[in-house]
């Protein structure tokens, strides 16, 4: 799954540490987050959106896998 944290992060002058702070999670999962190495749970997903002030799917781009 893909997603826009990074640059939304980045156009909101936030660092990483801010982020998980307001998040509740630790700057490593921000990190994770970001590089795509980490999915997250639909409450943080939904928290994030929250954050940001936008959709789910405006930050989370899932592409299907092809069979």
């Amino acid at each position: 799954m893909k997603n826009r944290l990074e640059e939304l992060r980045r156009a909101r002058g936030v660092r990483q540490e801010e982020l998980a702070d307001a998040l509740g999670v630790s700057r490593q999962t921000i990190g994770s987050l970001e590089n795509g190495r980490y999915n997250p749970s639909i409450l943080l997903a939904f928290r994030i959106a929250r954050y940001f002030g936008m959709q789910i799917e405006d930050i989370f781009i899932y592409e299907e896998e092809s069979k």
